[in-house]
This record gives C-alpha cells, structure tokens and sequence, in this order.
C-alpha cells in the first residue's frame, strides 16, 4: 500500500508534458475537466485576460486574433468578452470536441503546432496561448527535434502575423535551458521581445509571459509585471548578456492584480458590457493548489 501510494504521488506531482504527447494527454476525461471544473476555468480565464492585455490592441477596435492550443475554447470565451474575433488550433480532438459542444464563437482546427501554420500571411492581428508552448520542448516522436519544431512554429507564427502585431505565450518552463531554448527560437524567426514575469516573489501565482513582436525596435520596451514589489521583465539582449536590467515603461503603471482587475472590469462597464460587482473578494489570490 506504500508503494501504491507513492505513485500516486509521484504522478501527480508530475508536469503533463512528461506524462504522454498532448494528443493522448488531452483525452476526453482530462478534457471534461475545461468545461466543469469552475477553479479550473477560473485560472484559464485570468490568464487568458492577462495575455490579450499584454497584446495591447487597440482601444475600441475588434481585431482577428489567433489562439494556439486553444483547447476547450476558454481562452476564445476571454477573446469573445474582449470583443475580439478568433481563430483556434489545437492538437487535441477530444479538447476541439468539447469546444464545439460549447459552441464557441471561433472557429477550430485541428493541428500541430510544430508542423507549421496553415495560415496565410497577415492573416492575424495578434496571438495568445496559454499553457501549450512548453509542449513543443518534448520529443514524443523520435522525428521530432525540438528545435526544430520551435523554429518551424515560429517562422509560421510570423508569416502569419501583420506587421507591429503581437504573440503573448502564458507558458510554464522546466528550467532556464528551455526558455533560453525557445526565446532563442523566436528570435531567430525574426520576434522581438522578451519576458514578463508576474508575481515572481510567490511560487504559486508566479506566471511567465513570452511577449513576441513582430518589427519594431530590436530591444523593446516590455510591458510591467504584475508584482507586489518591482518590475520584472527580461529582454533579448539582457538574456544574451547574461544579465537583466529593469526597463522603464512609460504606459499606464499597473501595480498588482488587485488593481489590474479593477482597471480591466471598469473599462468593460465603460464598453457597457455585463460585469460582475465588486467584492471584497475582487482580486484577492486565492488559497489552495492547482
């Protein structure tokens, strides 16, 4: 019973993408859990609020954005209350089924990231993901190198994105030689951009944020972290160096998440679109693991 018990925990405790490919990972009972698990949802929705905020669209303007692992179709709900239009791909049937029983705005394809986009060029304003580019550092296949994949994707992405447009990647690293992996990729298709990194002083809610752009200066101005104490952000050149420094951003300062909801829930009321009112509870973290 010992045993038993410590394979469960080791199993649980182990990351996704080390316990089988996304297209057999994402089968239809984790993929239920994207369409009733409320935390669950909760978490996917913040995040995807988060990244259509770091794409910084235009104000008052429906833009055409595409979703990578787009999934279930919570990160479209987010893109659909933003009064965006959207695109979604995703490896996953069983995810792309459930999205389609929710009857999602966007329409959904299914596909594999490292194989390229089958976009035509300038086709998207912008892009999010949330929790699926770290899928592409594993070689499930013995085809599949890495690298490769990432560079491939990205080359794809770019093509696909008009001029002075964003990606934003909610993305979860193993370690720093992935993310150096997969920056360096994107730069190398021909992104600028860097990190954002919020809440880096909290192991739970720390959340990184690859931030791409396509044109533009090459060392760009990154938008702030969400934090508690100071900025936190990493450019290209500061990876490169071997060092980072913390970049001025002279756009509206957001302190913490607190204020962060606040702003994003009165610019919805403003758009006069249905919002929930405000509590106690508004933008506080929550307790507990997910």
């Amino acid at each position: 019973s010992h045993l038993f018990l410590k394979k469960i925990t080791m199993s649980f405790g182990k990351r996704p993408e080390l316990t089988a490919p996304p297209e057999f990972f994402y089968n239809e009972d984790e993929a239920k859990k994207y369409s009733q698990n409320s935390r669950m949802m909760e978490i996917q929705g913040e995040m995807s609020e988060r990244a259509i905020d770091l794409l910084e669209l235009p104000e008052d303007e429906s833009c055409m954005i595409l979703d990578l692992g787009c999934g279930s179709g919570l990160s479209g709900t987010a893109l659909d209350e933003a009064g965006h239009m959207w695109v979604g791909l995703d490896i996953s049937e069983a995810m792309l089924h459930v999205a389609r029983d929710r009857e999602v705005e966007g329409d959904v394809i299914l596909g594999d990231m490292g194989e390229g986009l089958p976009f035509r060029a300038g086709a998207f304003d912008g892009a999010i993901s949330i929790s699926a580019l770290q899928w592409l550092c594993n070689a499930d296949k013995t085809c599949h190198k890495p690298a490769k994949r990432l560079y491939t994707f990205f080359t794809s992405l770019y093509a696909a994105l008009n001029t002075g447009s964003r990606a934003v990647f909610q993305f979860y690293p193993s370690d720093q030689g992935q993310t150096d992996l997969i920056m360096g990729q994107a730069k190398k298709a021909g992104f600028n951009g860097g990190l954002v990194i919020d809440f880096p002083e909290s192991s739970k809610a720390k959340k990184y944020y690859l931030v791409l752009m396509v044109g533009g200066m090459c060392n760009p101005i990154l938008p702030k972290s969400l934090s508690t104490t100071s900025n936190n952000t990493i450019s290209y050149s500061d990876r490169n160096s071997g060092h980072g420094r913390e970049r001025k951003d002279h756009r509206r300062d957001v302190k913490g998440l607190k204020e962060w909801v606040h702003e994003k829930k009165e610019r919805r009321r403003r758009q006069g679109k249905e919002t929930r009112a405000d509590t106690k509870y508004t933008g506080r973290k929550r307790s507990g693991r997910f």
